[in-house]
């Protein structure tokens, strides 16, 4: 079979370009891109002698570039050695090469985007990018503000070929801009810049064939596709006319049936829950568990989660360099997940640790550097398998389900009207996620719960504006020492054990004072996690502050002595002190195991009193 088969007309048009085309592509929803993309680095690699380490391919979140890295190591042919990065990664990437001594861990993501963008414009980065051939980007209608600079940076500064897809009917993340009038103006701008940089050198395709619906009732949002890509359409009609195919649909019911739960149980098939918000996520995942149904909570497209199998690799070895063999026997192909394979994972370590090109071994002190820096390959970072996943809109871009039950976000709120055209975009990305249901649920966001100003993050509210619950999220679990060293004392090796065998996602878990109710000016009192009563972590001096932020009212704050209401969401490996490691018996390297916390907390100010019974 050529590389061209298995494709249709509109596909082999975009895979077929030459090297140097300048190609954009618009692709709606379930139009087989990430295949048609992956045909595209094929034909490259092997019709235009591009080489693997010749092609820059981004995408804009981590579970983007899982499944493109799947696809490409999948492939029988060449574009198995092509790798894929997020936009975040690749400028973390360039400027840890341009400038290996700054703190750019320590920097924002917007930051650090900034500073990749300097480079590239001030000739900086010429060395690091000088043999890229040809540029490969998905999700563009994504690219919003400094990403948007950066990119159009790379492609304006090298000349090189690129092939550029997105959806203007899919742009959610507006958001991103907080100046209303900037956001208009920033929404699928990149589009638009594209046709104003390279004009008459500019190859327009499109991809239009369905691939992802098997059933009619999945067709139910793809009419609008045409509309929400057209500037001149009015938004706030087009939005009134998706939510009315919305309420068209059948209604799922309540979630807390016996129906539902059976329904939602299955595991034959795939299910999304979705809301508009990660607050309303939040909810429903508290009721869900309360029903006693196995799901997970999508995490953010930012989140770079370690798993833990990667600290097997630290405190079950007392060697620097591990070879082949020896990964193979501390980490067998069961632990490491159902989408992972041992090949593809160590292919991945050896990315991130190795000292040279020749090098065939994981050297644990690159490795950990990586881990610190936030460099580690994206297709290593964690992502929990269930059949069922609670996600806002917006982390639910770019997955695809076999049922989908979509959160009616209600009709269009007055405060809301400017935002229209992406509130309509948003419910079509959720309504597109379906290869064959999709169903209705009632919204389950109240109006007590709503989003903190000074900590962003959702919190309950009560009467007057009572403070009565926040959300924890990951980075709320101190990193810096191991659990056990700190505000509690206990056997660090042998609580690393039950970290890794004891905890598991979604068990309950509680955020308790730690001794007195004593602060310092900025934060809260230490507080410690407990799992089944036993302390396994102490919350960290970013959530200390928040919370200090979201109870401070004049002089005084109540402490609350529990915080109730939160799960695990998985056990990961991170990396603190090196000196506190080695001190505790976990070895040189600083990594160990911590128990990565979430879920819209309940306030508890003592005995079975205060807003717990809520």
């Amino acid at each position: 079979m050529t590389i061209v088969d298995a494709l249709t007309e509109e596909q082999r048009a975009v895979v077929e370009q030459p090297a140097d085309a300048l190609v954009l592509v618009t692709a709606g929803p379930g139009t087989g891109k990430t295949h048609t993309l992956v045909r595209r680095l094929e034909y490259l690699l092997t019709q235009n002698n591009v080489a693997a380490g010749e092609v820059l391919v981004l995408t804009f979140s981590r579970a983007a570039v899982r499944e493109l890295q799947a696809r490409l190591s999948a492939a029988a042919g060449a574009a198995r050695h092509c790798r894929a990065r997020t936009f975040d990664s690749w400028a973390l990437e360039l400027l840890t090469a341009v400038d290996p001594d700054g703190d750019w861990q320590a920097r924002s993501f917007d930051e650090r985007i900034r500073a990749a963008t300097r480079a590239l414009q001030e000739r900086q980065a010429d060395a690091f990018c000088d043999d890229l051939a040809h540029v490969v980007i998905d999700e563009i209608q994504d690219l919003v503000s400094d990403r948007r600079v950066m990119v159009e940076s790379v492609l304006e500064r090298f000349l090189c070929g690129f092939t550029v897809v997105g959806d203007p009917a899919q742009a959610i993340y507006g958001f991103q801009v907080a100046d209303p009038e900037q956001r208009k103006y920033e929404t699928n701008r990149f589009f638009a810049r594209m046709r104003e940089l390279f004009a008459e050198e500019l190859v327009e395709l499109s991809l239009n064939k369905n691939f992802r619906v098997r059933d009619s009732s999945a067709e139910v949002a793809l009419r609008f596709g045409g509309a929400l890509q057209n500037a001149l359409a009015d938004p706030v009609e087009v939005r009134a006319d998706v939510r009315g195919a919305l309420l068209d649909v059948e209604p799922f019911g309540n979630l807390y049936d016996d129906f539902a739960r059976t329904a939602l149980s299955r595991s034959d098939i795939t299910t999304a829950i979705l809301c508009r918000t990660n607050g309303e996520s939040m909810l429903v995942s508290e009721e869900l568990h309360r029903a006693g149904v196995v799901h997970r909570l999508q995490r953010s497209a930012r989140d770079r989660v370690v798993p833990k199998w990667i600290g097997r690799l630290f405190t079950s070895s007392n060697e620097i360099v591990l070879a082949r063999s020896t990964f193979d026997a501390l980490v067998p192909a069961s632990v490491l997940g159902p989408d992972s394979d041992s090949d593809r994972a160590w292919t991945s370590l050896l990315r991130a640790s190795s000292r040279g090109t020749l090098d065939r071994s994981v050297d644990l002190g690159n490795l950990r550097a990586a881990i610190a820096s936030g460099r580690l390959p994206d297709e290593l970072s964690e992502q929990l398998a269930t059949s069922l996943t609670v996600s806002s809109f917006h982390r639910a871009k770019g997955l695809e389900f076999d049922r989908v039950v979509i959160s009616d976000p209600g009709a269009a709120r007055e405060s809301l009207v400017e935002d229209s055209g992406e509130e309509a975009r948003m419910l079509y990305v959720a309504m597109t996620r379906a290869r064959d249901d999709v169903l209705r649920i009632d919204n389950h966001l109240d109006f007590g719960v709503k989003k903190d100003r000074s900590s962003d993050r959702w919190a309950r509210y009560g009467w007057k504006n009572r403070r009565l619950g926040l959300e924890v999220s990951g980075g709320d679990v101190a990193h810096d020492v191991p659990a056990g060293t700190r505000a509690f004392i206990s056997d660090p090796v042998e609580l690393q054990k039950y970290l890794s065998d004891e905890v598991r996602p979604a068990d309950e878990v509680v955020i308790e004072l730690a001794g007195d109710a004593r602060s310092g000016w900025n934060e809260s009192p230490e507080y410690v996690v407990l799992h089944d009563g036993r302390p396994i972590g102490v919350v960290s001096r970013r959530f200390r502050a928040d919370l200090m932020r979201f109870l401070r009212w004049g002089d005084r704050v109540n402490w609350p002595l529990r915080i109730t209401r939160l799960r695990i969401d998985t056990v990961e490996t991170v990396v603190g002190s090196a000196a506190a490691g080695a001190e505790a018996g976990l070895g040189e390297h600083g990594v160990w195991l911590a128990p990565r916390v979430s879920g819209l907390g309940v306030f508890l100010y003592g005995g079975t009193t205060g807003p717990e019974d809520m």
